[in-house]
């Protein structure tokens, strides 16, 4: 059985110094002291970390790769960012690329509850690609917001999440908006799913959860950079029957590679969908970082579920036979603004939207 994760860095450095710089990475993400004033020959031969390869990436860098001792993890959420990247995230010149899981680190997390068939079978979409909006924006009051909601779901959505800006501000409390988007988007369309954003500390999101149950919810959205991975980790293993959704906010916060955190990360932690930058839009993600996110979230991984990746930010229904093109079937796209910018039309501009997912299908 493998007992180490391999991380796998990018380190900008010269070709004379960056064995001793791999070397130091191994040192500081394992012991954090200076290895010839370690005395125990198990911590010397299990627990100081290991430099595997080193390998010339011709860009001015080089890629690491430092095996790191899976017990050093305490196979905690927290923990195992810890041990990853801690305090090499502070020097400017390492990025976190990559890490290679032994199959005991995915078994422990346990990855998505439900996955792309799990929400496919929620909204009866067999093999086609899945449709998402977003509510929005926070400033309004919960009636306010459920008109919207109502507007979209009419238009035959699949799934209607909250913006990640709303939480329970004095203006839309979330024990007043979401039984009332809830009962909205359940009139206009019984087959839409409404995910509302949950928000706080532990404590604080278990109440949401609760609220959400109470309001006929199985699915809620999360950002887990912002609850922390512990606490999101917590609720996906708390609530085996609710789908969650992961959001990107402050997920660039960090150098750590967009394909590992929000395509392998969140997936290991139990996101059953990841929310994500498309390319071409107002983020800066390449067409090869979307490609590489999304098939982190949803190629075979152990015994883990697949996380349906969710491209957002700049879509239109223009864009969809394009993005579908681009990621297949098994996606989940976002429309927001441009569908909220429709105003009187919106429902009609959903309705387009659904369509054009059905429609590029068949052909």
């Amino acid at each position: 059985m493998a007992t180490r994760i391999i991380a796998i860095y990018h380190v900008k450095d010269s070709a004379d110094r960056i064995a001793a710089r791999a070397h130091a990475i191994a040192v500081e993400q394992s012991v954090e002291m200076p290895v010839s004033a370690i005395t125990d020959r198990g911590v010397l031969e299990d627990i100081v970390g290991k430099v595997e390869d080193i390998r010339d990436l011709h860009d001015g860098g080089f890629e690491v790769r430092i095996g790191l001792a899976v017990a050093t993890t305490g196979l905690e959420p927290g923990q195992l960012m810890n041990m990853l990247f801690s305090n090499s995230s502070i020097h400017a010149d390492i990025e976190l690329h990559d890490a290679e899981f032994p199959d005991s680190v995915l078994s422990a997390f346990g990855g998505p509850n439900h996955g792309l068939a799990g929400l496919r079978a929620r909204v009866g979409a067999k093999d086609r690609a899945l449709t998402c909006s977003a509510l929005k924006p926070q400033g309004l009051d919960a009636k306010a917001l459920a008109d919207i909601a109502a507007r979209l779901a009419a238009g035959g959505l699949d799934f209607i999440k909250d913006d990640h800006g709303l939480a329970n501000q004095s203006y839309s409390p979330f024990a007043e908006r979401v039984p009332a988007v809830a009962a909205a988007v359940r009139r206009a369309n019984p087959k839409t799913g409404y995910l509302p954003s949950l928000s706080g500390n532990l404590d604080q999101l278990r109440a949401q959860v609760k609220i959400a149950r109470q309001a006929g919810l199985n699915a809620a959205l999360v950002a887990p950079m912002i609850t922390g991975l512990a606490g999101f980790h917590t609720l996906v293993r708390e609530n085996p029957d609710i789908a969650f959704m992961a959001h990107p906010a402050l997920a660039g916060a960090g150098r750590i590679a967009p394909p590992l955190l929000l395509g392998k990360i969140f997936r290991l932690m139990g996101a059953d969908a990841t929310v994500f930058p498309n390319h071409g839009g107002r983020f800066g993600y390449s067409r090869q970082t979307c490609h590489a996110l999304a098939e982190a979230a949803r190629s075979p991984w152990g015994n883990l579920k697949n996380t349906v990746p969710v491209p957002a930010g700049g879509m239109t229904p223009e864009r969809v036979p394009e993005m579908l093109q681009f990621y297949g079937s098994n996606v989940m796209l976002l429309i927001g603004g441009g569908l909220l910018a429709a105003g009187p039309r919106m429902t009609e501009e959903a309705a387009k939207f659904q369509d054009a997912v059905a429609s590029a299908m068949v052909a």
